[in-house]
């Protein structure tokens, strides 16, 4: 995301500590789950929150909302249980253009004063709750904004079924303030109950335990026994009906979409399988996914038992699915244990892209994988010299202070996280790697982790001294070093040596149409089309396009890949499927490349700012900040 510059001094951040109680909690096929959050543990402050944790915390949220489309609000009460650590005489919470209409203490319902902090831009308000030393448990009564950041409120035409409105939200980073007032902190965790009244042709599901059919009230409840952090708070109401999958998977969607769905990811049990083989049991129940609309602005949001994601991965042809493999993995890094704050943000996301390469691989074979870690290789690249290869904001440790927090969620968490386990597992041997994530995995289960904390185990628990392993793994280097260690040796892949054989018949003369591309994947092509020069004659697209018929591909990966080259070479054939394309997808992934190459020129930038007008309505605010920003 392009920076922003903001001033934080003078306000209240979160206090050094997360505290928590030991708690028990059964999981369906009746085994205990204990929390190993027993201790005082000391984690960084939280700079993108105002809550103080460390004298009075959040355990237990119970939510009564009612949703009105009518009107896009979201109105209701949030009653937390929670523990005032020290006896102070207030707690502190997030919010985020929330009107905040009554704050009351314990289940007497006593009302008690409330005072709102200075607006910082993207940070917000703190809303600081007077309570008493003895109190349990606090209510606000609230109501959001009909621009809420978090929700996306779709009109029946934006929708699969043209018929009903539909809402979905997005709360990570710290979106989650904008639609309830929150401590709004990935190190504070906290169990969840929910009642959701809805219009009664609507179906609505969270990241908790899940209704399957619609029933004629209109009101839903909802369960999350285990504790997880505010980002991962999510709801969506929509025309939705569900489809089993597995024995614990299944898949909810609009009835225009759901056999396409169905299709798709009808391998998602065979992942849940692989990915527990590897790491361990999986702990959240179920694994079921949401089919959003195009506006989402992501690939895939990895919320408990309920994962949103895009439509773009329905290609057909099941080509797209290691971004299932990918929010599955979450389901262990991420969700089971969480980055502190968005500093440590890698730890989220280097994790979950070895865990998904690691998936594909048990699926499909390693040459599969490979593709995939050099498809993300060149994404990083890109993104390194995007940002400049001496730019701190390439360490895998970030310093996010005074920045929205999504101007780290870029490759670099991802695949520089990715390459630096994988050249841990090259220092150690996989065997010997497995058991120490595996051992990572229990210790820190259903908490939050630091950099620190992870690389201080990452010492005492795998290295132990050995300064030649040390040597080898090399922390400095990819943690805390801009760019590639030196001595990095790319990732290669046997079955893109054969899109490049291919690739150089072609640019010594060879006609497309001859090329030999039998039984490629999307991989494949999608490495076919970045390896184009930057320049083609017009000539050479048409000769492409009408052996491949690119422009009118049916899978978005190879579909935005080509548009950039249509734009750069003025290749006027594939304008009108830019515009559908743009006007009907609000992924951020492709809309800022393909923005950006529109900008680069007069003609192009004023082309960005005709659709832009037309499409900014379809977009997600995490899409349309950015997009506000580069076509300004």
């Amino acid at each position: 995301m392009t920076p922003y510059k903001r001033c934080l001094l003078g306000l209240s951040m979160a206090g050094a500590l997360q505290l928590a109680s030991c708690t028990s909690q059964p999981t369906s096929d009746g085994e205990t789950m204990t929390s190993e959050q027993t201790a005082t543990e000391k984690l960084p402050a939280d700079v993108h929150s105002y809550a103080q944790p460390a004298e009075a915390v959040t355990k237990h949220l119970d939510l009564d909302i009612d949703v009105n489309f009518d009107q896009k609000t979201i109105s209701g009460t949030a009653s937390y249980l929670i523990d005032n650590l020290t006896g102070t005489d207030k707690i502190v919470f997030d919010s985020r253009n929330l009107q905040i209409e009554n704050a009351y203490l314990g289940d007497n319902i006593e009302e008690t004063t409330f005072e709102l902090g200075e607006t910082n831009q993207f940070m917000g308000q703190s809303l600081t709750v007077k309570i008493k030393p003895d109190t349990k448990k606090v209510t606000i009564k609230y109501k959001t904004s009909p621009d809420a950041a978090a929700l996306q409120w779709l009109s029946p035409q934006q929708t699969a079924g043209k018929k009903h409105p539909f809402l979905f939200t997005q709360s990570q980073a710290i979106l989650a303030r904008t639609w309830i007032p929150i401590q709004d902190s990935p190190g504070i965790r906290f169990t969840y109950n929910a009642k959701v009244k809805v219009p009664k042709e609507l179906l609505a599901v969270m990241s908790a335990e899940n209704p399957v059919q619609k029933n004629s009230t209109g009101v839903y409840t909802f369960e999350m026994k285990q504790p997880i952090p505010s980002y991962l708070m999510a709801l969506s109401v929509g025309d939705l009906v569900f489809e089993k999958v597995g024995p614990q998977t299944g898949i909810y969607a609009e009835p225009a979409t759901i056999k396409a769905a169905a299709y798709e990811f009808a391998e998602m049990d065979k992942m849940l399988v692989a990915a527990e083989k590897i790491y361990g049991k999986y702990r959240w129940d179920r694994y079921d996914l949401l089919v959003l609309p195009p506006s989402f602005p992501f690939g895939g949001m990895e919320n408990p038992r309920l994962t949103f994601v895009t439509p773009t991965v329905l290609a057909k042809d099941r080509s797209l699915t290691s971004l299932i493999a990918h929010e599955l993995a979450h389901s262990w890094s991420g969700n089971l244990v969480t980055n502190a704050t968005w500093d440590d943000f890698w730890l989220n996301e280097g994790f979950t892209v070895y865990f998904e390469r690691r998936i594909m691989e048990e699926l499909y074979g390693k040459e599969y994988a490979d593709m995939l870690n050099v498809l993300g290789y060149q994404d990083l690249k890109h993104t390194i010299a995007d940002k400049g290869a001496d730019n701190a904001d390439t360490h895998l440790k970030l310093d996010l202070e005074g920045r929205d927090p999504d101007e780290g969620l870029t490759d670099i968490a991802y695949e520089k996280g990715n390459f630096f386990l994988q050249n841990i597992e090259k220092a150690v041997g996989r065997a010997r790697f497995d058991q120490f994530v595996n051992d990572y995995f229990n210790t820190f289960a259903f908490q939050s982790t630091s950099t620190d904390k992870f690389l201080d185990f990452l010492r005492s628990e795998l290295i132990k001294g050995d300064e030649e392993l040390a040597e080898k793994i090399n922390i400095e280097g990819w943690v805390y070093s801009p760019g590639l260690p030196e001595g990095f040796t790319a990732p290669a892949s046997s079955r893109f040596a054969k899109v490049e054989e291919a690739y150089n018949a072609w640019k010594s003369g060879k006609p497309a149409a001859q090329l030999t591309t039998k039984d490629w994947s999307s991989h494949e092509w999608l490495h076919f089309i970045r390896m184009l020069p930057e320049t083609m004659s017009l000539q050479q697209m048409a000769d492409l396009d009408k052996a491949f018929n690119f422009t009118n591909s049916g899978n978005s990966e190879v579909l935005a890949a080509w548009f950039l080259h249509s734009i750069k070479n003025n290749y006027a054939t594939a304008d009108k499927a830019l515009e559908t394309f743009l006007t009907n997808v609000g992924r951020r992934k492709f809309l800022v490349p393909i923005y950006k190459a529109l900008n680069a020129t007069p003609e192009g930038k004023k082309k960005a700012l005709a659709i832009y007008a037309k499409a900014r309505p379809n977009y997600h605010a995490v899409s349309t900040v950015t997009l506000d920003e580069l076509l300004k």
